[in-house]
């Protein structure tokens, strides 16, 4: 039996938490975080971004199986699926916005003498999810259909991650 660090762990340990912390001070909550915490949650998602979970009750499926582990993860809270959902739909995705943006400009500075750092600089990329009904006027819930589509955006310089943000619906 493994005894070792888990790697989600280890990846975990090259994030800067200090930076992550001062994005969660910057944009306080209505509701405090009392049982499962910013980093909980980011580190739930996280998780779920690598080991490519579909939905929260996949998330909390896979975590859940996971029980005796999640410590080791770093993940102190409790999961559930509603946890999840109110966390995402309360918590103000400015903090996970910030922590990309801090995330960006270590890369730019570490790679600043690569090749790759031109490519960096000036490369942005925005993903887009959009739902297109298939049928508009669906008489029962059984007969609705409709197609999910997640497109990967290149951007050229001269966009800024920020701006793309905003709440404006599908690009």
């Amino acid at each position: 039996m493994h005894s070792g660090e888990l790697v989600f762990a280890q990846l975990m340990e090259y994030l800067p938490l200090h930076t992550f912390r001062r994005c969660v001070q910057r944009y306080p909550s209505k509701y405090p975080a009392k049982t499962f915490s910013h980093l909980d949650q980011f580190l739930c998602m996280a998780f779920a971004q690598l080991t490519y979970r579909e939905s929260l009750r996949d998330i909390e499926t896979c975590l859940r199986a996971h029980q005796a582990k999640l410590y080791h993860l770093g993940i102190r809270g409790n999961i559930a699926r509603s946890t999840l959902a109110d966390a995402n739909e309360q918590r103000d995705c400015r903090i996970y916005a910030d922590f990309a943006m801090s995330l960006i400009q270590t890369a730019r500075t570490l790679y600043a003498s690569d090749h790759f750092a031109v490519e960096l600089e000036q490369t942005v990329y925005a993903l887009d999810t959009t739902t297109i009904d298939l049928c508009p006027w669906p008489l029962t819930t059984e007969n609705l259909a409709f197609l999910l589509t997640h497109r990967l955006l290149l951007l050229t310089a001269g966009y800024h991650l920020k701006s793309l943000s905003r709440n404006r619906g599908p690009l």
